[in-house]
């Protein structure tokens, strides 16, 4: 029984240490990792950029290799049955590829910057296809390479780009905020002129009825003065007790006495 359960061990550690070799040897040359734009645009007769960078886990050394390949997407062409290299960078030199990029392509990245792009100059209708960005950085050598798909139009094809689109946006929004404070000036200053005349109309109902007032104040007056009489004002009138006979069993008469009221109208 012994030897069995020694030998089930011995088979278990084995297979665990043969699956951890395989999971750290798995993780150590699949660390590389390779970008690019997966489509490009440019004018025919222009230079172009053709973007690649990579991100691996090694440092970068002159052990590093970059390659870029190109496939045709026309079929009478004779690079479109399969990729070609174009150029080629190792120990830090680089090597031209075909004759017809010899003198088209050059390298303008950064490869301790992990940059490897290179500049298509220029661009030609022959150059529709597609381009392939690989990078060897030992031992991570089990990148996928990256596809770029590149389409070389006319200058009226060309869509617009987003600096433009961008631009526009700005212009606009700034052209609609200026509309909405002329807007803004506008209103206020009708409704500052309708209170001006609104306050003056009311100025003007106050003052024409002063007058008014004024008018039948002095028409009341000169109707008193109208009805006064024009002849000088009389006295009051006193009754007094006077004795013509001079003696006492004498009939007393009661006869008025008018005085004249001397106070001047």
């Amino acid at each position: 029984m012994e030897p069995k359960w020694s030998n089930n061990i011995c088979k278990r550690a084995l297979l665990t240490g043969f699956t951890l070799f395989i999971v750290l040897v798995t993780k150590s040359t699949q660390a590389i990792d390779i970008y690019a734009d997966s489509e490009v645009i440019l004018q025919n007769g222009t230079a172009g950029t053709l973007r690649c960078t990579f991100k691996s886990s090694e440092v970068v050394s002159h052990t590093t290799v970059v390659t870029w390949s190109f496939q045709s997407s026309q079929l009478d062409n004779k690079f479109s049955k399969a990729a070609h290299t174009i150029f080629y960078l190792s120990n830090g030199k680089e090597y031209p590829g075909l004759a017809e990029f010899k003198d088209r392509v050059q390298f303008i990245g950064d490869i301790n910057k992990r940059d490897v792009s290179i500049q298509l100059s220029p661009a030609q209708f022959s150059d529709n296809g597609t381009f392939f960005c690989d990078v060897k950085n030992p031992p991570d050598v089990m990148g996928t390479p990256a596809r770029m798909e590149l389409r070389v139009v006319l200058k009226e094809s060309l869509p617009a780009s987003n600096t433009a689109i961008i631009v526009g946006a700005v212009c606009g929004a700034l052209f609609l905020l200026v509309l909405v404070a002329v807007a803004a000036c506008i209103v206020m200053r009708v409704l500052h002129s309708r209170h001006e005349y609104e306050g003056c109309t009311s100025l003007e109902s106050v003052s024409s009825q002063a007058p008014q007032q004024r008018k039948k104040v002095e028409s009341s007056l000169e109707g008193s003065r109208c009805t006064s009489p024009s002849g000088p004002l009389q006295g009051p009138v006193i009754y007094a007790q006077l004795d013509h006979s001079g003696s006492k069993n004498s009939f007393h008469k009661m006869e008025p006495v008018v005085y004249a009221d001397i106070r001047k109208n």
